[in-house]
């Protein structure tokens, strides 16, 4: 067994030693025991510091715009290229023409198809006011029908009225007549009776009986003037009914072709209409010949080349990109930091090719980053796996760099609670996620 509580041999026969004993009279032993401990202390110190946690993304330089993006000249129509005015690198102005391209549709190569088409449209309006006229005519013919019909009628109601007083008249006069013959009835017996008693001669007798003759024959003469001035009555009722219907006849005739006129004339304006429409496509057909640029910018790539070439309906030309922009930065966060990203929240942005010391930590502390400032937050997962985020310059800080080029790549900080060193660490080792953030001015409105 070992001795453990005696003095160790081999210890005290290594201080026999002049090495050792020198190594023991040094005093760097001492500097380097103290160098330590400062570290120690010091590193200690730093684990109490406040640190800001963070979330980082990755993403590229675009515009905060989506009319200040590169895009793509397509062309509307089918054509042949005939005429090239740009080439790659030119700056164009808006509505100057990049391309002229030709027909090759078989339905719109006639060259005088707009003449025409508009000789078809002016022949048509002709038409439509032809039946328009027709129209008016018929108008006024139905309004000459109606006062002619009015007249008529009231000449053949004056008729009626005559014939009622004719009957009238005629009644009366029957009337007289039977009046007399009952008078000379009377006079030719009391003749007879005087005669017979010899107070009145037989000539006188022979008077009354002719005189009773002729008022009988009167009788009959009145009756028949009688009946007819009925019956001149009764077609002067019909005349009025015949004249009603013969020219209800006439207006329901000149309605009937008026209707006729005035649907040909909608038939017409409809077909005037769809030559118009048809006029002015083929119109605007012809201004889609010469492809002109949507916007001012520079012509980055021509994506289609050459002289005679046959292009279809929506074909990228080439590519412009804008002149004037605003710049801004899209960068994509893991899904799990999502709750923590706000819009309005200050972010630190830094672009490759920019010198930058970076600590994420100590925002305050890293040189060759800029402000910026969420805008937008996107709530629908990118093809990559993340969320985009849009971020604007912070105006409140130093502008961005002019020389920073579009698509160029981009790193960004969002800030968030701070804590210390040592939290931090102890976060990051077990793979917690950071502290549940919301903005401060959002709580303060809450409270209130």
């Amino acid at each position: 067994m070992l001795n453990i509580s005696s003095k160790n041999p081999i210890t005290e026969n290594i201080e026999q030693f002049n090495t050792v004993k020198n190594l023991q009279n040094r005093p760097h032993y001492k500097i380097l025991n103290r160098i330590i401990l400062g570290v120690s202390l010091l590193c200690l110190l730093i684990l109490f510091l406040p640190w800001t946690q963070n979330i980082s993304g990755s993403g590229a330089v675009t515009t905060l715009k989506p009319d200040q993006r590169p895009q793509t000249v397509q062309t509307a129509i089918a054509g042949r290229i005939e005429k090239w005015y740009v080439k790659e690198g030119d700056f164009v102005q808006k509505g100057d023409t990049i391309l002229y391209i030709s027909e090759i549709k078989e339905d719109y190569l006639d060259p005088n198809l707009m003449e025409n088409t508009k000789n078809q449209v002016d022949a048509k309006k002709m038409t439509q006011q032809s039946y328009g006229g027709k129209v008016v005519s018929l108008s006024s013919q139905m309004a000459a029908i109606e006062n002619e019909k009015k007249l008529k009628l009231q000449q053949a109601k004056n008729k009626i009225r005559q014939g009622f007083l004719k009957v009238k008249s005629d009644s009366m006069d029957l009337v007289a007549v039977r009046t007399q013959l009952k008078i000379a009835t009377t006079q030719f017996n009391r003749s007879i009776t005087l005669n017979k008693e010899g107070l009145k001669p037989l000539t006188d007798v022979e008077e009354k009986r002719l005189k009773l003759q002729e008022i009988e024959a009167k009788i009959i003469t009145q009756e028949n003037k009688f009946i007819s001035s009925e019956n001149e009555l009764i077609n002067a009722k019909v005349e009025v009914n015949r004249i009603a219907a013969e020219y209800n006849e006439k207006s329901s005739k000149a309605r009937g072709e008026q209707y006729t006129a005035l649907s040909n004339q909608y038939d017409t304006k409809a077909q005037v209409n769809k030559l118009e429409n048809q006029y002015n496509n083929y119109k605007i057909r012809n201004g889609m010949y010469f492809i002109k640029a949507p916007q001012s910018g520079y012509v980055n790539r021509a994506i289609q080349s050459g002289i005679g070439e046959t292009i279809k309906e929506g074909t990228e030309i080439v590519s412009i990109m804008p002149s004037k922009y605003d710049i801004a930065v899209e960068t994509f966060v893991n899904p799990n930091d999502l709750p923590l990203i706000h819009k309005g929240e200050k972010v630190r942005v830094w672009f490759d090719g920019w010198p930058t010391i970076v600590f994420s930590g100590w925002p305050n502390m890293s040189y060759g980053t800029f402000g910026g400032k969420i805008v937008a937050v996107e709530n629908f997962i990118s093809d990559n796996g993340k969320f985009r985020i849009l971020i604007a310059p912070d105006q409140e800080e130093a502008p961005w760099p002019k020389q920073i080029s579009m698509g160029s790549g981009a790193k960004t900080l969002a800030l968030l609670d701070n804590v210390p060193v040592w939290f931090e660490i102890w976060r990051t080792l077990n793979g917690f996620p950071p502290n549940y953030y919301q903005p401060k001015n959002k709580t303060s409105k809450e409270k209130k």
